[in-house]
């Protein structure tokens, strides 16, 4: 129990975390249906001669949802564009991220690694340019939600910050 609501614990081998339990009380846990329908969003880059690995790539590029919702609150999409940034695109941390943009288990299966790589810096480029206009709407309409925000953002979260203010 916490809160007064029945919880459970899950323990879950993931393929690049290792073994982990959580608590339901605390994990955002749901269906796999509400997952990143990259399937969806991939067969809009289909052509007649099957898929288009340049549309696909710039599939890869695009913000998730929980940073770029409109009717989100200031302080959760600023939250979740910072929390971006704890990918790098080296290494371990490029498939990471090819993982959460995907939802595949391995990316590999479906993209080549030059591809993995195009896709990160495109996404690269879009998330700088959602922080700095999320930072100018901030600034004019609620401007303590950056402060919150930057609160829980990586480092790398905080830099970027720091950049984006820097392009006035």
């Amino acid at each position: 129990m916490h809160n007064g609501h029945r919880c459970q614990r899950l323990t879950i081998r993931f393929d690049r975390a290792g073994l982990k339990t959580i608590s339901t009380a605390f994990a955002d846990l749901r269906h796999p249906d509400a997952a990143p329908a990259l399937d969806r969003k991939l067969s809009d880059a289909a052509g007649l001669d099957g898929l288009d690995h340049t549309k696909a790539v710039g599939v890869l590029g695009d913000l998730p949802d929980e940073a770029t919702d409109p009717f989100a609150s200031f302080k959760s999409r600023l939250t979740a564009t910072l929390k971006l940034y704890r990918f790098t695109g080296n290494g371990g941390s490029l498939i990471d991220w090819a993982t959460a943009q995907t939802g595949l288990g391995d990316p590999l299966s479906r993209f080549s690694r030059h591809e993995l790589e195009q896709g990160f810096e495109r996404f690269k480029i879009n998330l700088e340019q959602h922080l700095r206009r999320l930072l100018q709407d901030a600034k004019r309409k609620e401007p303590e939600s950056i402060a919150a925000a930057l609160a829980t953002a990586p480092p790398a979260g905080q830099q970027a910050v720091k950049r984006a203010d820097s392009w006035r």
